[in-house]
């Protein structure tokens, strides 16, 4: 089976692989901030969720199970039978699942700005609905600014302008399909099942998935560890690309034997 995931990939090709979920609306590239040094010890894969970027965009409705499974079927492609897996909100959903359903497939574990349950799901929906009339300029504002800090908003206007262009590049059907997996997800139940070890990063200034939200993930993952990092909102990588890929470093390098 020819995957419907778009992958982008850097690194040695016998090295253990790190495979990097993005957030709902972005695409591979929102993780180019920590590619370099990553690929100096991993095989980095990075792919597109299905509905976004390059990959392909399947009538919903979409499901967190549907997601998951679209990834497990792209590592059977691959012929790759473990990973270790960073994912940020979207992301970071679909890697929850992953490591409870297909614990055998994940080595370690690192959350970033993500949530196992994300309510209202009215919300969702209503920012679907508005997506599918409107397109994603009718909510790029609302969602750029939940994005990044103002005190990096204000200094690097360039870079905020180059992740809303990715945002509303995003298909519109498949933003909106990924809006009703979130609303209709509920993950808590799942996360003593994983077994990986797991780090869990949060943005101290984070508005879309507060530190609230990564305590609770931490509490219900036997051994999780938290990490707080400040002066970041909700793409923590971008924001804080250093500090954010020490962290992934240390973690993924920490039984060294990647």
């Amino acid at each position: 089976m020819t995957s419907r995931l778009h992958l982008a990939v850097d690194g040695p090709a016998d090295a253990p692989v790190l495979l990097l979920g993005s957030s709902l609306g972005t695409a591979a590239a929102m993780w180019r901030p920590q590619v370099p040094a990553l690929a100096q010890r991993f095989r980095v894969i990075r792919y597109d969720h299905l509905g976004h970027g390059r990959s392909a965009v399947p009538a919903g409705p979409y499901t967190m199970d549907l997601l998951g499974r679209e990834l497990l079927r792209t590592l059977d492609d691959l012929d790759v039978p473990w990973v270790h897996y960073a994912g940020l909100s979207l992301g970071g959903m679909v890697g929850m699942w992953l490591a409870a359903h297909a614990p055998d497939r994940v080595r370690r574990l690192a959350l970033l700005c993500t949530s196992a349950s994300l309510g209202p799901p009215e919300q969702w929906q209503t920012r679907a609905a508005t997506v599918r009339a409107g397109g994603l300029p009718a909510i790029a504002d609302a969602v750029v600014v939940r994005w990044f800090t103002p005190a990096f908003a204000a200094t690097r206007p360039d870079v905020v302008a180059g992740y809303r262009a990715m945002l509303t590049a995003t298909p519109p059907a498949g933003y909106a399909a990924c809006c009703e997996a979130i609303a209709a997800m509920d993950l808590r139940d799942d996360l003593g099942r994983i077994g990986a070890p797991t780090l869990v990063v949060a943005g101290a200034d984070d508005p879309a998935t507060p530190v609230a939200h990564a305590r609770e993930i931490v509490a219900r993952i036997p051994g999780a560890r938290l990490a707080v990092v400040g002066a970041a909102a909700h793409l923590a990588n971008v924001e804080q690309p250093e500090r954010v890929c020490r962290l992934l470093r240390d973690h993924f390098d920490e039984d060294g034997d990647g």
